[in-house]
């Protein structure tokens, strides 16, 4: 066996990196829920007014200040609306998508970037859903843009992946490894027409979804040019 085959063999064989992140962006999420299921319904209510944010206030400072003082205390609900959740069904389907394509995302890309992309992306996500919901004073949280964010960088680094899913077949289901891009490509039209022809579902901007996924997908391009960015050896799910 040659050095360099030598070298292959044992970078494939180290320990996968342990999604640290991951984890505690999930446990800071349930956290939150259960901590706002546990206070009074006034305190409740504060809380979402404090993690998440509305369009129109967003947007009223954007363009009452001059770009540098944008860094204002009063627009960190962009960012931390990623971990408020309006219900459990909106909580577990965020987290389901997050640890599904999350873990390979980190293993790939480091426990910094990893934490990068769903905080930035996902505050992104979350400003152009404040831009094109401009007026609206309809409170927005939701983990959905850094975790589509967190998709679109998977589809951009495993284009060809295929992933193992149980598919119904009449009275049975049947475990089929489906291509990464088909299941990805069918949920993104999916919320693509949701947020085109579909209205906003109580806290939750379906365009969060698409301009997160879309972001994602650019991040992940622009990370696979430069060298040494990711260890694209861990493909183990």
């Amino acid at each position: 066996m040659t050095q360099a085959l030598r070298l292959q063999t044992f970078q494939r064989r180290r320990p996968a990196r342990w999604p640290w992140v991951l984890v505690a962006v999930c446990l800071i999420c349930l956290s939150i829920r259960l901590t706002v299921i546990l206070m009074g319904p006034a305190t409740s209510e504060a809380w979402l007014h404090f993690w998440g944010f509305r369009p129109d206030d967003v947007i009223t400072l954007l363009s009452s200040q001059p770009p540098r003082e944008w860094l204002d205390p009063n627009l960190a609900g962009l960012i931390t609306a990623l971990f408020m959740h309006a219900d459990w069904l909106h909580l577990a389907g965020n987290l389901a998508y997050l640890w599904v394509f999350g873990i390979a995302v980190e293993r790939a890309v480091g426990h910094i970037r990893f934490a990068l992309l769903f905080l930035v992306l996902g505050g992104l996500a979350n400003l152009y859903v404040a831009w094109r919901l401009d007026g609206s004073d309809l409170l927005v949280v939701g983990a959905s843009g850094g975790v589509s964010a967190i998709i679109g960088v998977y589809l951009g680094l495993f284009p060809g992946r295929r992933m193992g899913l149980w598919i119904p077949l009449g009275l049975y289901l049947q475990f089929a490894r489906v291509p990464a891009l088909l299941v990805i490509g069918s949920w993104f039209t999916l919320h693509l027409l949701y947020s085109v022809f579909g209205p906003m579902s109580q806290t939750v901007a379906w365009s969060a979804h698409v301009a997160g996924f879309l972001l994602g997908l650019l991040a992940a391009l622009l990370l696979r040019l430069v060298p040494g960015s990711l260890q694209l050896e861990f493909r183990d799910d």
